[in-house]
């Protein structure tokens, strides 16, 4: 417990500090739809002329691009990127925080096993991300709410922003893995931000490509689709089962990993 509460208190101010980020990001982007949904039409055609490689790259179905629900999906994308980058470093930063500030020796040789201080970590993670999806969403709703011009289905907005919460848990259960099998990491954004974005821009490449469906899976990115969600109310089932095979591999392996691991305090 003691473990747990201590790595909270180290999160809470990177944790604020991403949450009024989001907050930030989605309110400059909403602010913005009174004024195309007073002009749907013309905006609509806008959208029309651009390659439809494009428009499936960021998400854009011209259909639904005008109510609240359709444009919030289409800037989601980029709360989504910067979302996963939050949830890369988080899984980077726990399991390698000791060995980068050398306090290791500090933490091993205490009465405490391996499993458990990964647990502790682990947990004090994921409550960090479920606090930042919470006040995202406390939030964006209420500026969802001031902005409308119709009303909206609370049940689909809840459902879109939840693929905010499976993306950050996903990229910080590749990020512990990915910090396991270093002994010693200097820095943790360079490496947050290569495999954020090279997931990112491989999904814009399958966006643009042919087979589409064929390989979805190579990126996270592509997994939860808005247009499907507010289409049919619902998620892809095939790609949340590989979102949960992901998690649950990596952080096993991290698991094995890190019990085994020699960890080095300098």
């Amino acid at each position: 417990m003691n473990i747990y509460l201590h790595e909270l208190k180290s999160m809470r101010r990177t944790a604020a500090i991403w949450t009024i980020s989001l907050i930030a990001l989605s309110a400059l982007y909403l602010c913005i739809y009174p004024s195309i949904a007073s002009d749907a039409e013309e905006f609509k055609k806008l959208l029309a002329n651009y390659p439809p490689a494009l428009r499936a790259m960021f998400g854009i179905d011209i259909d639904y691009i005008t109510s609240i629900l359709g444009f919030y999906s289409m800037v989601f994308s980029f709360i989504t990127l910067c979302g996963s980058i939050q949830g890369m470093n988080l899984g980077i930063s726990i399991l390698s925080r000791e060995s980068r500030e050398r306090t290791a020796d500090f933490l091993l040789v205490k009465p405490v096993s391996r499993k458990s201080i990964v647990s502790a970590k682990l947990l004090a993670a994921f409550t960090t991300i479920v606090a930042t999806n919470v006040g995202f969403y406390v939030a964006t709703i209420l500026i969802v709410n001031a902005v409308k011009t119709e009303d909206y289905s609370n049940k689909l907005f809840l459902m879109i922003n939840l693929t905010l919460f499976f993306m950050q848990i996903i990229f910080m259960s590749i990020g512990m893995v990915v910090s396991v099998f270093f002994n010693k990491l200097k820095s943790i954004l360079p490496i947050s931000l290569g495999v954020v974005f090279g997931f990112y821009l491989t999904g814009v490449i399958i966006s643009i490509g042919k087979n589409v469906d064929a390989v979805r899976y190579i990126s996270p990115f592509k997994y939860f689709d808005s247009a499907y969600i507010i289409k049919n109310a619902s998620y892809e089932v095939s790609y949340l089962v590989a979102s949960a095979v992901i998690v649950v591999t990596a952080i096993i392996t991290s698991y094995i990993v890190y019990i085994k691991k020699d960890i080095h305090a300098v």
